[in-house]
């Protein structure tokens, strides 16, 4: 299931990121070569960057790239280095659940229910702050499927190895 996941996420990314580019190129080109400036192409490109920042974020999460002081669990013996790893998840899917998905959720919600819309491309802003609690859902997986490794062997998930490190592992 994770590896659908993962491959999910780094199609929506590499979508994201190539519309971003055309975008941007798109901008550049009609400025200076035809003298006409896109208007739509600017708010489109940082709309779209929200969503790649967030889900680009619960991407490098679930990959364990994401920036860790890993000095103290490293130097701890094997079950502490578990109980701080399952500690430090608990408070990852906290986070994930209060803020990001509860919290992201009802401002979507409102936002959709005020009809707040984007200045230039008038699209409905709740669908720009539908990628937090997306992001934080996806974060929460990513949290389950790690504590589900470290149930299953406690030196499994440590603390400044990738996940791809983690899987050439015997």
């Amino acid at each position: 299931m994770k590896r659908l996941v993962d491959r999910l996420l780094e199609s929506i990314i590499v979508v994201i990121f190539a519309i971003i580019v055309a975008s941007i190129v798109w901008q550049v080109f009609s400025r200076y070569v035809l003298q006409a400036p896109s208007t739509v192409t600017g708010e489109f490109a940082r709309l779209l960057f929200m969503w790649l920042a967030l889900i680009g974020g619960a991407y490098t999460f679930g990959q364990a790239k994401h920036l860790a002081i890993d000095i103290v669990p490293m130097l701890l013996p094997s079950r502490m280095r578990q109980i701080v790893n399952v500690v430090i998840l608990a408070l990852v899917a906290g986070f994930a659940i209060l803020v990001m998905i509860k919290g992201g959720w009802s401002l979507t919600s409102r936002t959709l229910a005020s009809g707040q819309i984007t200045p230039t491309l008038r699209l409905p802003m709740g669908y720009v702050y539908g990628a937090i609690p997306f992001s934080g859902a996806v974060i929460l997986f990513y949290c389950g499927h790690f504590l589900h490794r470290l149930w299953r062997d406690p030196d499994d998930v440590l603390v400044g190895r990738t996940e791809s490190q983690l899987e050439v592992q015997p």
